[in-house]
């Protein structure tokens, strides 16, 4: 049986890298980087987003903002569901909407998640931005 990912297996070990094993080869790339997104992704409560290079940086893999990118363009397969809505560029624009089902798809689900929308950007981006650097670390 596939054991369920919890916040200490997606924080920072003691090891001399400073990131646990699992993390090292998240930075190889593949199905095993793309989980470890959603895993940090399905942990973005309703009402607060976060950034592609967020969550990179959070992984270990600072400069793989594209490949947060991608993973969240491929979320719509995964299970259980992650939402990819919650997601959004350093500047908190949606940048990755045209990857949903209709043009204005991510927005709605962002208002349904209590995230106000102006001009394609989130409002108040900067207080409602979710960091899982310092949300996840115990």
């Amino acid at each position: 049986m596939k054991e369920k990912n919890s916040k200490k297996n997606l924080t920072a070990s003691s090891s001399p890298s400073g990131f646990s094993e699992k993390r090292t080869n998240v930075v190889q790339g593949g199905a095993s980087f793309f989980q470890d997104v959603y895993d940090v992704v399905r942990q973005i409560p309703k009402g607060r987003v976060t950034s592609y290079g967020a969550v990179a940086a959070y992984l270990g893999t600072k400069l793989s903002a594209r490949m947060v990118g991608w993973a969240m363009n491929a979320a719509h397969t995964a299970k259980p569901k992650v939402p990819a809505q919650r997601v959004v560029n350093r500047n908190g624009i949606l940048s990755g909407k045209h990857h949903f089902g209709t043009p204005t798809l991510m927005e709605e689900l962002l208002k349904k998640d209590g995230v106000a929308v102006k001009n394609d950007t989130v409002v108040d981006f900067k207080k409602i931005f979710w960091d899982p650097i310092t949300e996840l670390s115990l």
